[in-house]
């Protein structure tokens, strides 16, 4: 085998682990959507929706974490504690995204996703045709 074809192929073996390397790298940061159920069984980080249970939050100081539960369609609740700034808007969102693991009792999540309602909801309710200028 001559020398340029040595590095060629040294050259394709290294991007081929670059590219193995980024694959790995990438589907380990994947956090998948679950349902409750799977999220109180599941042994790594899971995503799950619902809506904030009314009434249901509280900042508990010893541990600094906020403390809620959420509700999905089904009716089916989750408590979840949560460790960091409670999110702008908290109360009002339609929507309720907690990244974390499940510990046992709660999922304890890393990271909040709220959704709240649009600010141009309602605005057809009010008598506001979009199409008329």
């Amino acid at each position: 085998m001559n020398r340029r074809t040595t590095w060629t192929l040294a050259g394709i073996g290294l991007i081929g682990g670059f590219i193995a390397f980024g694959a790995g790298a990438f589907k380990s940061s994947l956090t998948p959507y679950v349902s409750f159920e799977v999220a109180r069984s599941a042994r790594g980080a899971v995503q799950v929706a619902g809506s904030l249970v009314p009434h249901s939050t509280r900042y508990d100081p010893e541990r600094g974490a906020l403390l809620f539960t959420l509700a999905n369609e089904g009716g089916d609740t989750l408590a979840v504690t949560y460790k960091g700034v409670k999110p702008g808007n908290f109360e009002e969102a339609t929507q309720i995204v907690a990244i974390g693991r499940f510990n046992g009792s709660a999922l304890e999540a890393e990271r909040l996703l709220v959704k709240c309602p649009s600010k141009y909801q309602g605005v057809e309710e009010k008598g506001y045709d979009s199409n008329s200028s």
